[in-house]
């Protein structure tokens, strides 16, 4: 049976550190437009961006790209997707890949691969991506959202803090992490089905949610489950910053 999914590229305009950044050129092309053509490689039956700016609705539409304008005051991505859902009159069961648009070199199979987690899925009606942490450091960085398992491949918990708190090994060696103990760290590549999407919309925020920074906590708060797939690497990081911009035009360069 074919796997059948869409995918949804929220676009904003305004970003603090790179103002503009889905139209900005990378080797010859708006950035928006590499991210689009990730989604059509990955076999994504729809590829939608959801903007709130005209100019990058003109340029994703002169594109041959469908996009759509979405309210300025969603507090979440999820909640962005959701109203695309809406506007686009999808079906209940169908599967949405939410794709950063600052993501031009994220792997056509990672979308694919997640999209195939929640097909057929009976306990969740939502999916995440992990990798396991190779590099220590990263457990006690807080910009690293960590994820605890269960046996099942559900999710138990996301933090910034180091989970799980090895009590006795950190209070012998601080900062010594046992290699019996896999740590995983969050990739933020969601899929949902649409009826998923409408449920989140009636929740109002968790005061986990508020503490720890992460809208994912809302979903576990509520009881709901996430499906999270264990890949074996996590993608190049997108872009946030004029080198980011740099190091990413720079690999492609060189794929090319």
């Amino acid at each position: 049976m074919t796997l059948r999914f869409k995918v949804v590229i929220p676009a904003r305009y305004a970003s603090t550190r790179l103002p503009g950044k889905p139209l900005l050129n990378i080797a010859g092309k708006p950035m928006i437009a590499h991210v689009c053509g990730r989604a059509q490689q990955a076999g994504a039956e729809e590829v939608v961006v959801a903007t709130d700016d005209e100019r990058i609705l003109q340029t994703v539409t002169d594109l041959g790209i469908q996009a759509v304008m979405t309210r300025p005051d969603h507090q979440s991505g999820t909640e962005r997707i959701a109203e695309v859902a809406e506007l686009c009159g999808w079906a209940g069961h169908e599967i949405i890949v939410n794709l950063q648009g600052d993501e031009p070199l994220i792997p056509p199979e990672i979308i694919k691969e997640l999209a195939a987690v929640l097909d057929g899925q009976q306990q969740a009606g939502i999916a995440t991506l992990a990798a396991k942490i190779l590099d220590f450091e990263e457990i006690f960085n807080p910009n690293a959202v960590k994820v605890v398992l269960n046996k099942d491949g559900y999710a138990l918990y996301f933090s910034r803090a180091p989970i799980p708190w090895d009590r006795d090994g950190f209070v012998k060696q601080p900062k010594h992490v046992s290699e019996k103990m896999p740590y995983y760290r969050h990739i933020g590549m969601y899929a949902y089905t649409v009826d998923f999407l409408k449920r989140y919309c009636q929740w109002e925020s968790s005061v986990l949610e508020t503490v720890e920074s992460l809208e994912q906590l809302r979903i576990l708060w509520q009881g709901e489950a996430i499906r999270v797939k264990v890949v074996d690497k996590a993608p190049a990081a997108g872009v946030d910053t004029a080198e980011d911009l740099a190091r990413v035009e720079g690999l492609m360069r060189l794929l090319n």
